[in-house]
C-alpha cells in the first residue's frame, strides 16, 4: 500500500484562461492521489472471462465516505465454464475489507453493483443451473440486495421477471443500472439463441416487470445501460462472426484460430418513458466496417436535459496484419470519440484525442466519464504522452462538458497506471463527486486508486 500526493499538471496555459460562451471560464484541475494500493488478486479462470469481463456495468459504488467493490474469485480445481464466484469488498477509514462472498463457484462473469440514494446495494449475479463442467449452460438470474448501513447480514434474494422462456447462458452479456435519485433499477440480458437483449425493470417499490426487449440491427454485446427520471439509454457494440469471408479466411490462415469475432458497429437505443413506450429503433452511432475496424464503447453519461453523452475508442483497421494485406497505405488511427444524442439524434460528434500511426501529442487506451458536483463531465483515460522530455504514461482527464477544453489536459501519475478500469458512476447510483474512484486490473492484481479533484476556482 502506498499513500502519494502527487500533483501534475499538463496544461499549457499563457496568461489568464480564455472566456467562454458556456461557463465564463475554461477551468483546468488540480488532483492528488490519496490512495493507491491492491485490493486482492484473482487468478485467471480460462472461462473467456475475467474480472473486467463486464466492463458495460458497474463494478464499483462509492456511497458517502465508503467505496463497494464486487470482484470475482476462481476455485481452484473447479471445472470451467462457471468456476468463480463474487466477493463484496468495502473500504472504509481502516481500509479495504471482505465482507462477503458466495459459497459455491458456480458463475462464469464478474458480478455488477448498483445501488440507490440512501438505499440498499444490489449485485447482479447470473448463477449456473446446470451440472459442474457445463460449458454454455442455462444460467438463472439474480439481484442479492444488501441492507445497509450492515452489509453482513446475508442478502435478499430477487428475482427479474422475464417473459416466455429466455434462453440465458454463462454468457449472460449483461447491462445493469440504477437511477439512483429515484431507486430503479433495469437489466438487459441477451438471449443466446435469439440475440434479443431482453430487459426486465424494478421500479421504486421493489416490483419487477418485463419490458419489450431490444433487437439490434446485429448480435450486439457488453451493453452500457441507463436509467434516468424514467427515460432508459442503452449502447451496445455488434460482435459477430467476420463476415466476409476472404477476410475471414485470411485471418485464420495468419492465426490458426477457429473463431473470430469482430467489433465495428456501435448502436444505441431509448425511450423517453420506460412505463410507457418500447425502446427506438437502434440508431447507428458508428461504423469501420469497409476497413475492417474495431470499436470499444466505453461509457454513458445522461445529462441534465436527458441528452446521452458516449465516449468509445475506434481503430480504423484492426491490425497491421489487415491493413497491410487489404489496405496498404492506410495509417492504422486509435482515437478517442464522443458523441452526444438528444432524442433519437445525434447533435454533437467530436474527435477528442488522434493516436496511432503518426505524429501526436497523446494516445488514449481506454476510457471512462466522471462527473463532478458543478455539473461538469470529465473524460477520463490511460495513455501516452510526449512531451521534450520523452514520453510519460498517465491517467489524464478531459473536460467534455459543458465545453470540450483540449488546451487544459489533467496528468495524473499512477504507479501502474491502469488499462482497463472502472470508475463509480452515476449510472451505478454513485453521486456525482470531487473524488474520482478507479477500480483495474493489473495482471492478476485487482487494484485501486482514490484521487481527489480540485476546482482551480476553489
Amino acid at each position: 500500500m502506498s499513500y502519494k500526493f502527487r500533483v501534475l499538471i499538463l496544461s499549457v496555459l499563457t496568461g489568464l484562461p480564455a472566456l467562454t460562451p458556456v461557463s465564463g471560464i475554461a477551468q483546468t484541475l488540480t488532483a492528488q492521489v490519496i490512495h493507491e494500493e491492491t485490493i486482492t488478486t484473482c487468478l485467471s479462470p480460462n472461462n473467456g472471462a475475467g474480472p473486467m469481463w463486464c466492463y458495460g456495468s458497474p463494478l464499483v459504488v462509492r456511497k458517502g465516505n465508503d467505496v463497494f467493490v464486487s470482484i470475482m474469485e476462481t476455485g481452484e480445481g473447479v471445472e470451467p465454464l462457471c468456476n468463480t464466484r463474487w466477493r463484496l469488498f468495502k473500504r472504509d477509514a481502516e481500509g479495504w475489507n471482505l465482507i462477503q462472498t458466495q459459497k459455491d463457484f458456480r458463475l462464469r462473469e464478474p458480478s455488477p453493483l448498483v445501488s440507490f440514494k440512501g438505499g440498499p446495494l444490489f449485485m447482479s449475479i447470473t448463477p449456473s443451473i446446470e451440472p459442474p463442467g457445463t460449458h454454455y449452460g442455462r444460467c438463472a438470474t439474480q439481484l442479492l440486495r444488501f441492507d445497509l448501513p450492515d452489509p453482513l447480514e446475508p442478502p435478499e434474494i430477487e428475482n427479474p421477471v422475464w417473459d416466455g422462456d429466455p434462453y440465458f447462458t454463462d454468457h449472460s452479456y449483461r447491462g445493469v443500472c440504477s437511477d439512483g435519485e429515484n431507486g430503479e433499477i433495469l437489466w438487459m440480458n441477451i438471449d443466446a439463441k435469439t440475440s434479443t437483449q431482453h430487459i426486465s425493470h424494478r421500479d421504486r417499490m421493489g416490483r419487477w416487470k418485463y419490458l419489450e426487449g431490444i433487437d439490434f440491427p446485429v448480435r450486439s454485446c457488453y451493453p452500457q445501460v441507463a436509467l434516468k427520471a424514467g427515460a432508459a439509454h442503452a449502447l451496445a457494440i455488434g460482435d459477430i462472426v467476420e463476415p466476409i469471408k476472404e477476410w475471414q479466411a485470411y485471418k485464420h490462415e495468419q492465426s490458426g484460430r477457429k473463431w473470430d469475432y469482430v467489433f465495428r458497429r456501435l448502436f444505441y437505443t431509448y425511450t423517453p418513458n420506460i412505463h410507457e413506450a418500447s425502446f427506438s429503433e437502434p440508431l447507428e452511432i458508428d461504423t469501420t466496417e469497409s476497413t475492417s475496424g474495431h470499436i470499444t464503447n466505453l461509457d454513458l453519461w445522461i445529462g441534465p436535459e436527458g441528452e446521452a453523452h458516449i465516449l468509445y475508442l475506434k481503430s480504423t483497421v484492426q491490425s497491421t496484419v489487415m491493413r497491410d494485406r487489404f489496405f496498404p497505405g492506410l495509417p492504422i488511427l486509435k482515437t478517442l470519440e464522443y458523441t452526444v444524442v438528444n432524442e433519437g439524434q445525434i447533435v454533437k460528434r467530436e474527435t477528442l484525442l488522434v493516436g496511432g500511426e503518426g505524429d501526436f501529442e497523446y494516445s488514449a487506451k481506454y476510457g471512462r466519464f466522471h462527473s463532478t458536483p458543478d455539473g461538469r463531465l470529465w473524460a477520463v483515460f490511460p495513455g501516452m504522452r510526449k512531451t521534450e522530455a520523452g514520453t510519460i504514461s498517465r491517467m489524464f482527464l478531459m473536460q467534455v462538458h459543458p465545453i470540450i477544453d483540449r488546451e487544459n489536459i489533467l496528468g495524473v501519475e499512477l504507479d501502474p497506471v491502469f488499462g482497463g478500469f472502472f470508475t463509480a458512476s452515476e449510472r451505478g447510483g454513485s453521486e456525482p463527486s470531487w473524488t474520482l474512484d478507479l477500480f483495474g486490473q493489473f495482471g492478476e492484481l485487482l487494484r485501486y486508486a482514490q484521487i481527489d479533484l480540485k476546482d482551480n476556482r476553489q
